[in-house]
């Protein structure tokens, strides 16, 4: 996957926001707008792996293999970072 394909879906997160504005303008079945939300929701999520696996493939692995190590624990200070905040539920 890549860049276009988070775009993609961005598009389709978009559509799902408008969808869900227009319901509760609309005051519709409080269910069905949860509905809607949990799916932006899994949409994003998506997107969100996306660009980590293209961070995974691109700017740590650089990192790692580089010569530089204060930039390698930076990039996976990050890595550890956007873990953490994922998973503090």
């Amino acid at each position: 996957m890549n860049h276009a394909d988070a775009v993609q879906r961005l598009k389709t997160v978009e559509g799902h926001i408008r969808g869900i504005q227009k319901m509760l303008e609309n005051e519709e079945y409080c269910i069905d707008v949860i509905h809607q939300i949990q799916a932006a929701q899994s949409a994003l999520s998506k997107v969100s792996n996306i660009v980590l696996e293209e961070h995974l493939n691109s700017c740590l692995i650089t990192a790692v293999r580089g010569e530089d190590p204060n930039e390698r624990e930076r990039v996976l200070k990050e890595v550890m970072d956007v873990y953490a905040e994922a998973t503090k539920n």
